[in-house]
């Protein structure tokens, strides 16, 4: 199956006015005009959750709180602009990333705590006596807690956004937002605990500069399963794939924490595998970039006919470097709104690429598409638009200082 003639022709419904014209909402996919409900209730709720698990901390006393707080910031500040960085190509809806960091640190913060002091008070201390019995939760039943509730956002995103996944990046990326959510609050208790009892150094050093990606690796691991469903045909694999990730993060949680009972020896092991892991992801991270590259160039070919985009424009929107260039120089040429329509068109033009790519692979229908795909031809050609009428007679291009480009003359405009 393919998508319609992908020669430029305008949606077949009545134009809208441009003023109701929302840029956002097409780059989100979801429809111009209507709030995103399901992901400002989650919000919500998350925040009350986080607020609960900070109010109980605190009470524990203001001052190491205090303390707690300003160290568990310290891995976000590094960790979270590499997150970002990661993500530059084919950036996620901020909204989408704010619902699975909160996620991590309030829902599944909290739930984890609730369900982790039941499973000791209960089971644990029963069956293995009080000298045992935290090691047993931190083996057995901390994996299992945790990296399920951090995976559940992620399943949902499969089941209600899976639009926004389009590759290995997108599920690591998602994961790591999550995992870094529920890494800092989890800190804050560690840290203010380890205050009142001499530790808090010791406890520093171990969570936030020996194993700060323990849990953005575990969990990468059901983003990597989740994203591998998302790009695959309807069968088996989106069942399989999803629940194989869900388990490999169980088992590397339970391998870490469980890797304390053997001293030294257990530590290198668990840092040995933790360190393939890693490998590994960064792998799937560069093969997935280079997939992407590879689409915009492929899919969007077909595009040079209708005038949208032409051979050296394809070219720019294949490099993170010429992308960077270009926005440079919309910014020179027209000020922060001509940089600001040059954005929307690369990212509407790489979204663009990943639905047909996603198309190609069966794992969306064409007919579920067109809307999203009309929409972003729309945004496309809106935003040339709106680069003309900034930058009227800009400097030639850096990309294309001498072939024609679709941002040198003034292309047709029409309202959506």
């Amino acid at each position: 199956m393919s998508l319609p003639d992908p020669r430029y022709a305008p949606p077949q419904q009545q134009p809208r006015p441009a003023r109701r014209f929302d840029p956002r909402a097409v780059l989100d996919g979801r429809p111009p005009g209507r709030a995103p409900v399901g992901a400002i209730v989650t919000i919500v709720v998350a925040s009350l959750c986080l607020f609960a698990v900070l109010a109980l901390t605190a009470l524990q006393g203001i001052a190491p709180f205090g303390a707690g707080l300003l160290l568990a910031l310290v891995p976000l500040g590094v960790w979270i602009p590499v997150v970002l960085w990661l993500d530059r190509l084919e950036p996620e809806p901020p909204m989408s990333l704010t619902v699975a960091f909160l996620w991590g640190a309030g829902v599944a913060t909290l739930f984890a705590m609730l369900l982790n002091d039941a499973g000791l008070r209960f089971v644990a201390l029963p069956l293995f006596g009080p000298e045992n019995a935290m090691y047993a939760v931190a083996t057995a039943g901390a994996p299992v807690v945790e990296e399920l509730l951090k995976g559940a956002v992620l399943f949902g995103m499969l089941w209600f956004r899976r639009h926004e996944i389009n590759g290995w990046t997108d599920g690591v990326i998602y994961a790591a937002m999550v995992a870094l959510g529920f890494a800092a609050v989890e800190n804050i208790t560690y840290f203010v605990a380890a205050s009142y009892t001499g530790t808090l150094t010791s406890t520093f050093v171990l969570r936030a500069l020996i194993s700060p990606l323990l849990h953005p690796l575990c969990t990468a691991l059901t983003g990597i399963g989740v994203a591998s469903a998302a790009m695959s045909p309807p069968g088996p694999r989106r069942v399989l794939a999803p629940l194989g990730g869900l388990l490999a993060a169980m088992a590397l949680h339970a391998l870490w924490n469980g890797s304390t009972g053997f001293g030294y020896v257990g530590l290198g092991f668990a840092y040995l595998v933790g360190l393939g892991v890693l490998v590994t992801i960064v792998v799937l991270l560069v093969r997935d970039r280079r997939r992407t590259v590879a689409t915009i160039s492929q899919q969007l070919g077909r595009y040079v006919p209708s005038g949208l985009v032409t051979p050296p424009d394809l070219t720019m929107l294949s490099s993170l470097k010429g992308r960077r260039q270009a926005r440079g120089w919309a910014r020179s040429s027209g000020g922060a709104g001509a940089e600001k329509a040059m954005n929307d068109y690369q990212r509407a033009a790489t979204e663009l690429a990943l639905l047909h790519d996603r198309v190609a692979r069966g794992a969306t229908e064409p007919a579920r598409v067109e809307p999203r795909r009309q929409g972003l031809l729309g945004l496309m050609d809106v935003t040339r638009h709106a680069f003309v009428v900034r930058a009227p007679q800009p400097t030639p291009p850096p990309w294309s200082p001498h072939a024609p480009s679709g941002f040198t003359p003034a292309p047709p405009h029409r309202t959506y």
